[in-house]
């Protein structure tokens, strides 16, 4: 999994909250969390504890295109300590399976 996580915030430990707040997200089509299924880019958690997260599909088409980034960002924005924040969709680079956890690979069969 190629996470990239920020921590910038002057909360401590509030990146390893966001993290865990993403791991309450499903992919409705797939048992396993977003942020474990590889879904998850980046999270930038600045210095005013503002949350920046990017993002991607499983496929450009995903019929949950319009709703998961939406899901992310507010839990995010639930997170206790979080002032703000934004998600941003991309499809670069695509999504592959080697973008999962471990665990999601053993969970869906592919180790």
């Amino acid at each position: 999994m190629n996470c990239e996580v920020i921590d910038n915030a002057k909360t401590p430990g509030l990146a390893d909250e966001v993290v865990a707040s993403i791991r309450q997200v499903y992919d409705p089509e797939i048992p396993i969390n977003v942020y474990d299924l590889g879904l998850i880019y980046k999270i930038h958690v600045d210095k005013d504890d503002r949350a920046f997260v990017t993002m991607t599909l499983t496929t450009p088409n995903c019929p949950v295109a319009d709703s998961l980034p939406s899901q992310v960002e507010s839990v995010v924005m639930l997170t206790e300590g979080v002032t703000d924040a934004r998600v941003e969709l991309t499809f670069e680079p695509p999504f592959t399976i080697d973008m999962m956890s471990d665990e999601a690979k053993l969970e869906l069969g592919f180790m």
